[in-house]
């Protein structure tokens, strides 16, 4: 054992990595999330698909070339347990490996070819300050890394303040993020093809709210990918 596998080990013991979705200690060769559960994590092919679920959801709301999400997410599973140490212990290597994920998963799809930027759904400056990063922008600097994508998180901000959507029904997630968003440097993206990125969609209203904004642009087209999606 060299010098160094000793300094590794001597860490480990006083600051044990785990696994970000069962919290099992991680082995030398394992990062952020074991072999086990990377096995396991459950993914939903929807890249594949046109008419899928989530895409169906949108429908006769906005008119979206392609939808998807990398994992189904479910109640105390795995991938809610990555999601979680991502948007509340501070873990931003889970939000870069959920990006890695979702960007092996879109990069040789038919669907998602051709994007010219990666546009991550924008936090509010004061709820940015106090989680310290956007969550969705390390998952788009996680796609990036595989597809080469650009990011552009210039393009849309959130302007005004809302509470979190974590808690609301269906009807007040969509009256709480209706018109917070603003668009900057709309002819920059004349003619584009552009992916929204988010964490997890549930009722898929803050990428319609994100997505009214941009649809105005001539000749855009709007499509959508998230880590997760609610379970099958």
């Amino acid at each position: 054992m060299t010098f160094l596998d000793w300094l590794h080990c001597i860490i480990d013991l006083f600051y044990p990595r785990v696994c970000a979705a069962c919290g099992q200690p991680l082995l030398r060769n394992e990062e952020n999330v074991c072999l086990k559960c990377r096995y396991l994590l459950p993914k939903t092919g929807y890249e594949l698909h046109a008419d899928n679920p989530l895409a169906q959801t949108f429908y006769g709301r906005v008119n979206f070339h392609a939808v998807t999400a990398c994992f189904f997410f479910a109640k105390s599973g795995r991938v809610q347990h990555i999601i979680h140490e991502l948007k509340y212990q501070d873990n931003k290597e889970a939000g870069i490996f959920l990006g890695q994920e979702l960007g092996k998963t879109i990069k040789d799809a038919p669907l998602f070819q051709g994007i010219d930027y990666l546009i991550p759904v924008p936090l509010h400056p004061r709820r940015e300050k106090q989680r310290g990063y956007n969550q969705s922008l390390l998952i788009a600097q996680g796609i990036n890394e595989v597809t080469g994508i650009p990011i552009g998180d210039k393009y849309l901000i959130r302007a005004i303040y809302t509470t979190t959507q974590t808690k609301k029904s269906a009807d007040e997630r969509h009256k709480n993020v209706k018109d917070i968003f603003e668009v900057r440097f709309p002819e920059e993206l004349e003619g584009k093809h552009v992916l929204l990125i988010d964490d997890v969609l549930t009722t898929g209203a803050t990428l319609e709210s994100c997505a009214h904004q941009l649809e105005n642009i001539p000749g855009i087209v709007i499509s959508a990918a998230t880590a997760a999606c609610a379970g099958n």
